[in-house]
C-alpha cells in the first residue's frame, strides 16, 4: 500500500515537471495567477465538505495538492524552497507543536492542547495570539477563528446565558443606533450610518460568540440557510411557472402562500 501511494505521488510530480516544461498555459504561470484559482479550489471543497460529497471531496482534495505541487515547482524554479523542504518545515512544525506526542508533557484533553499550540506559536515569534489569521478570511469565520484564540488566554464568557445577555445588549444598542437615523444632522454627516454599521457588526460578532456556546459551526449554519433560501425560492419559481406566470408577476400574498407551502412540504 505505502509503495502505491508513493508511486502515484511520485507519477503526479513527474507529470507537473513534464507540464510545466512542455505546455505553453503551465509554464505561464506564477504564483500570483494561480492564487485566485487556488481560492476558488478551496472553495469547491468546502461545498463539497458541505454537502458531504465523498467522491466530490477525493477530486477537490487531488485539484488542491496539484496547486501544492505547482507551488512548490515554481518555488524551486525561483531558488526559494524546494519539496523536500516544504513538506520538512511542516514536518517539523507538527512535532514541535505536539510535546504531549513527542515529548514527555502531559495534557488533559483537547482544549490543553490548543492552548500549547497557541503557547508554542508565541514562544516562536508570533507578536499576537491573534496574529497569523489570513486578512481575507472571510469575515464570519474570522469572528469564530478570533474567539477560538482568545479563549486560550481565558479572555472568554462562563456559560451561555452570559453570551445571550450580551446578545441582547447588542441588539438594543443597535435598535439605538438605528433610531439615530431619524435625526438629518447625524444622517447629514454619516455618523448615523457609522454607528448603525458598527452596532451591527458588534450584535453579529456576538452571535457567532452565541453560536459556538451552542456548539454549532455559524459559517456552516449561515451557508445551509443560504441553500435552503436557494432551494424553497427556486420552487417558488417553478411554481409560479407552472401557473403560467414569472414570481415577479404575483402580489407578495401569493408569493408567502407558496413559501409557506414549499416549507410544509420540506417538513413532511
Amino acid at each position: 500500500m505505502r509503495e502505491a501511494y508513493l508511486e502515484q505521488f511520485e507519477r503526479l510530480k513527474k507529470i507537473m515537471e513534464q507540464l510545466r516544461d512542455q505546455c505553453p498555459w503551465d509554464r505561464k504561470q506564477t504564483i500570483q495567477s494561480l492564487r485566485q484559482m487556488t481560492i476558488e479550489e478551496t472553495y469547491e471543497l468546502a461545498d463539497a465538505i458541505s454537502t458531504q460529497n465523498w467522491q466530490d471531496i477525493r477530486e477537490e482534495l487531488g485539484d488542491l495538492l496539484l496547486h501544492i505541487l505547482f507551488y512548490s515547482l515554481i518555488g524551486k524554479e525561483q531558488g526559494q524552497f524546494t519539496l523536500d523542504e516544504m513538506i520538512s518545515g511542516i514536518c517539523e512544525k507538527l512535532i514541535r507543536r505536539h510535546p504531549h506526542i513527542y515529548g514527555d508533557l502531559q495534557v488533559a484533553d483537547d482544549e490543553e492542547v490548543k492552548r500549547n499550540w497557541e503557547r508554542i506559536k508565541q514562544d516562536e515569534g508570533k507578536a499576537s495570539i491573534l496574529s497569523g489569521l489570513p486578512v481575507s478570511l472571510p469575515a464570519i469565520v474570522k469572528a469564530m477563528r478570533l474567539q477560538e484564540k482568545a479563549r486560550q488566554v481565558g479572555f472568554e464568557w462562563d456559560n451561555r446565558e452570559q453570551v445571550w445577555d450580551k446578545v441582547q445588549e447588542e441588539s438594543t444598542e443597535l435598535q439605538e443606533a438605528v433610531r439615530d437615523l431619524d435625526d438629518p444632522a447625524k444622517v447629514a454627516d454619516n455618523r448615523a450610518r457609522q454607528r448603525v454599521e458598527e452596532e451591527f457588526g458588534d450584535l453579529m460578532f456576538s452571535l457567532v460568540n452565541y453560536s459556538r456556546f451552542l456548539g454549532v459551526d455559524a459559517e456552516q449554519a449561515i451557508d445551509r440557510t443560504n441553500r435552503k433560501f436557494i432551494r424553497r425560492f427556486q420552487q417558488m419559481e417553478t411554481e409560479a411557472a407552472g401557473m403560467g406566470k414569472r414570481l415577479s408577476a404575483l402580489s407578495l400574498d401569493e408569493m408567502n402562500e407558496i413559501w409557506n407551502r414549499v416549507k410544509k412540504e420540506e417538513v413532511h
